[in-house]
């Protein structure tokens, strides 16, 4: 069997003739008939060229990869236990799994209180606003992705540096509203982002006190790239500094581009030139601009480039890195890529596991870790927490916690409109009546909470389902506490599972007894 997609996909709007009958190996049709219109992806890339290399409307959708990985957190059960207990006391009236303690801090030398291990990473499109709104109220770290002043109109600079961003501005003051003291807003930054001063304008004039340097992500690590069709913006992000392939300043280019001749300009996010050197440098820059918690944000790339990406924040303490694993993605990443491209979540879980490991031995400082790559409910994050322990600490919620954020602003709209739908018509007709958290945000916001989204409210009705699903997991192991979760609360189910990570199967544990 092929672990690969065929080559029709919702990602890219195509599908197969005969999806009953494809070749493994290439993933087209078995038999390709001489009158077929092209449905699928070859059959787009015939049409539209290397359009058909990215996701289909990526300004209104996200994606993930749809291949098929030989191994996930699928391949683990959670353990269990009815012995004992762990961070609480052996009280039957302390112990029931509301009590399960999952709140925490973000930051090393400036910590500021979480209500549970997780973060939303990086995502500036879509319902921004409901999700950032929606980390604020349910006090979780939120990152406003990068490039984000590439997308504004009213952005202003000097010198090639940033003094005026009105989105960016908009953004930070979103999440503001209606933070109480826990959380944060994460500002991060590319190449380029942060060549343009993106960070130091955020920290000076934005109040902004968490930064994240992104080396690249699970489903593209080749940063952006986007298609320019018009000549002036063209010009003007080269201006910028932005790398602008091929040239507008070029005359000839010029001239073809307005006859409609040859390529049309592709505005290209620059690959980090990056040394450990520099990235030392830069962290203590930034902490004398005035930020207050500095993260990393990677993907699955080599081995050997995780463990010096860990190393570096290892030396300049940083306060968060997310390590991002294949399989997840929200964006617009090559679709080839996004599928073929770096380690499953698991594999990568257990590298960084070992690195750090190594470092502790060492007796080197451990910089804080989150997990990402295709979480999406309790039973993952559990297992995402149990098999990093003691090093991995919060996991992060991208593509679920944006679905949640959309979902509650479509229902939102449809109660304004009289269309509810029928599953959830069953509950009522008003915001109060179907979302059946709002009487929790009503409580800690008063008449306030009316202002509230309900893509908002989504978010924080997710967030608080996982938490709950959460605490409910851990006191089945007796772990009233997520530093008390490890390594043997879950157990993997197959050989692959058990060799890569090194997990005792069921059959092991009975002969360590």
């Amino acid at each position: 069997m092929s672990y690969s997609p065929a080559m029709g996909s919702p990602i890219t709007n195509t599908k197969m003739r005969n999806p009953k009958h494809i070749t493994d190996v290439s993933g087209m049709c078995s038999v390709c008939t001489s009158d077929c219109t092209g449905l699928c992806e070859i059959g787009l890339s015939a049409i539209r060229g290397t359009e058909a290399l990215v996701p289909f409307a990526s300004d209104i959708y996200q994606f993930a990869s749809e291949k098929k990985y030989p191994l996930d957190f699928s391949h683990f059960n959670i353990n269990g236990r009815v012995f004992g207990a762990w961070g609480a006391p052996e009280d039957p009236y302390k112990t029931a799994f509301p009590y399960a303690e999952i709140s925490s801090s973000f930051g090393i030398h400036h910590k500021t209180s979480i209500t549970g291990p997780f973060i939303l990473p990086a995502i500036a499109k879509l319902a921004w606003k409901e999700y950032y709104t929606g980390a604020a109220i349910f006090g979780v770290p939120v990152v406003i992705g990068e490039a984000v002043v590439a997308k504004d109109p009213g952005l202003a600079t000097e010198n090639q540096k940033v003094v005026k961003s009105p989105l960016l501005e908009k953004m930070v003051q979103t999440y503001k509203k209606y933070c109480k003291g826990k959380g944060d807003i994460v500002l991060q930054a590319n190449f380029d982002d942060d060549y343009l001063g993106v960070l130091e304008y955020a920290i000076k004039y934005l109040g902004i006190r968490s930064v994240e340097l992104k080396f690249g992500q699970a489903a593209k690590g080749i940063q952006g790239m986007s298609k320019i069709t018009d000549f002036k913006a063209a010009l003007n992000f080269k201006k910028l500094g932005y790398n602008i392939i091929p040239d507008p300043e070029d005359p000839q280019i010029a001239e073809n581009f307005s006859k409609g001749i040859g390529p049309v300009f592709e505005k290209i996010d620059k690959l980090p030139i990056w040394t450990p050197e520099y990235l030392l440098k830069r962290v203590a820059q930034l902490r004398e601009s005035g930020a207050k918690r500095i993260c990393f944000k990677t993907g699955p790339f080599d081995p050997r480039d995780i463990r010096t990406i860990l190393e570096v924040a290892s030396e300049a303490k940083v306060d968060l890195v997310t390590l991002d694993g294949a399989g997840g993605g929200t964006g617009h990443s090559p679709v080839k890529m996004m599928n073929e491209w770096g380690m499953p979540t698991v594999t990568l879980e257990t590298i960084v596991y070992r690195i750090l490991k190594k470092l502790e031995k060492n007796n080197k400082p451990l910089p804080p870790i989150a997990m990402a790559g295709g979480f999406a409910t309790e039973d993952q994050i559990f297992k995402g927490l149990a098999l990093g322990a003691p090093y991995i600490t919060m996991i992060a919620l991208g593509r679920s916690a944006m679905a949640s954020a959309t979902v509650g602003r479509q229902i939102g709209e449809a109660i304004q409109n009289g269309t509810v739908p029928k599953t959830y018509s069953r509950f009522g007709s008003t915001v109060e009546e179907i979302f059946a958290d709002f009487r929790l945000i009503k409580g800690e916001y008063g008449k306030e909470a009316d202002q509230i989204p309900t893509g908002a409210i989504g978010l924080y009705s997710y967030l608080n389902r996982v938490s709950v699903g959460l605490k409910q997991l851990m006191a089945l192991n007796r772990k009233f506490t997520i530093a008390h979760i490890n390594r043997e609360d879950i157990v993997p189910l197959t050989t692959l599972a058990a060799e890569v990570t090194g997990l005792s199967t069921y059959e092991q544990l009975l002969e360590k007894i």
